[in-house]
């Protein structure tokens, strides 16, 4: 598990530290503070090594290309026997394939038929493609205009023998998996799955195949933060609903820390009677904040307990996945050893609906995003944005995130946008 030391006396020096009402940026970077990577290793096939997270360094073994190849079907020649103008004529005396290459050298005025990916012969250090060639039996002719090397793959140009292929920290992908594969690698260093334990709180939640009394909700957010957690490749403790008592919630909190490198919560971090989740996190760890200045998901707790990272989403279920995609889901990867984690990308396109908005917060509202009748980029609100609408992460394609100073939307204004494509 992660050991990061978590020191309240460093976030208190931070500048506008205020635990009560963080800023999203400090709430970022104050977070990003206290995530070591984990260091368990594990040593796997290839082919189960699919978005898993590099633990060292891959160096390639050998040269690729392993040997001068044709990036074409042509012909293998001498650059010195094209002409300079005009046309020459050269005898073919062979031909080299893909794994059956031409065992000879060419001469003066020779040439070899080659295909894409073979061997180019001894003697010939360019490439002519066959619709630059008349052929005459066992002749070419050939026009000027030609490079030397052209067409020609030199060995080693794509990686020499000894060079880093790929670095720690990356997370292995399609590509990535080809790659090793090329060379002939069959198996990898990478971090175990990070552990993530979660639960909800309440006792008003009920699970799928029971029947909901009277002011009871089925729990939508364990299968939401199962997904999310799951989409990502962490390994997922579902400790299921935890009812609204401290000894209850006391001893949840004692098994995930015990089992997990991060515990995620919903429920049970505001200010209600009975939410005891921010009572139980002072007294067996630490908080460092437990309030974000943003809509949805102001209340939003981040601390440790014991080695465990702890994040204490909202209850609401749009609150829930908007938290857990600006703060929790870059902060898992962080901890699972993945280098860099790159920020998701925004841009600015101009909104057609007004949107309202009251300075002091960040605001993330769900968004349409789509192409007028000439093609150009515009994005439009899903309808009501209330914390609890669920069905508007589902017709949504993006957020779209307006500032903490920024007030009213008037229609035709440029904001923020940040795709979902690949989070939801």
């Amino acid at each position: 598990m992660s050991d990061s030391p978590l020191s309240l006396s460093q976030a208190s020096c931070a500048d506008d530290y205020d635990p009560n009402s963080m800023p999203v940026p400090q709430a970022r970077a104050l977070i990003n503070q206290f995530l070591t990577p984990i260091q368990a290793l594990e040593r796997i096939h290839t082919r189960n090594a699919l978005g898993r997270i590099l633990a060292e360094n891959v160096t390639s073994p050998l040269n690729v290309p392993a040997y001068d190849n044709s990036a074409m079907d042509g012909y293998a020649v001498r650059f010195t026997d094209l002409p300079t103008q005009g046309e020459s004529t050269l005898s073919v005396i062979g031909s080299s394939f893909a794994g059956t290459p031409f065992s000879g050298s060419i001469k003066k005025g020779e040439a070899v038929r080659i295909m894409t990916g073979a061997l180019v012969p001894d003697g010939a250090d360019t490439i002519v493609m066959q619709e630059h060639v008349k052929v005459q039996g066992t002749a070419i002719t050939l026009g000027s205009q030609h490079r030397l090397h052209q067409n020609l793959r030199r060995a080693g140009e794509d990686l020499y023998q000894g060079q880093v292929a790929l670095q720690k920290g990356m997370l292995l992908r399609p590509a990535e998996i080809g790659l090793i594969a090329s060379l002939g690698i069959g198996e990898v260093t990478v971090f175990r799955k990070l552990r993530v334990a979660f639960f909800s709180t309440g006792d008003e939640l009920v699970s799928i195949g029971q029947s909901p009394q009277v002011g009871q909700i089925f729990d939508s957010n364990r299968y939401t933060i199962h997904s999310m957690l799951t989409r990502l490749g962490f390994e997922v403790l579902d400790m299921g609903v935890v009812r609204d008592d401290p000894v209850l919630i006391e001893e949840a909190f004692h098994q995930a820390a015990a089992n997990a490198d991060a515990v995620i919560t919903s429920g049970g971090v505001s200010v209600g009677e009975a939410d005891f989740v921010k009572e139980m996190l002072n007294k067996l760890g630490e908080v460092v904040f437990w309030k974000i200045a943003m809509k949805p998901g102001r209340p939003l707790a981040y601390g440790k307990i014991g080695n465990a990272h702890f994040f204490g989403l909202p209850g609401n279920p749009v609150s829930v996945m908007v938290t857990f995609y600006q703060f929790v889901r870059d902060a898992l990867l962080t901890l699972s050893g993945q280098n860099p984690v790159l920020p998701l990308p925004t841009f600015k396109v101009p909104c057609i609906t007004a949107l309202k908005k009251a300075p002091g917060r960040t605001e993330f509202q769900r968004g349409i995003l789509h192409t007028d009748e000439k093609g150009q980029w515009q994005v439009r609100v899903t309808g009501e944005q209330g914390s609890g609408i669920l069905r508007s992460m589902c017709e949504a394609n993006c957020f779209i995130i307006l500032a903490t100073d920024q007030g009213n939307v008037t229609p035709g204004s440029m904001v923020d946008v940040q795709l979902m494509q690949g989070l939801l």
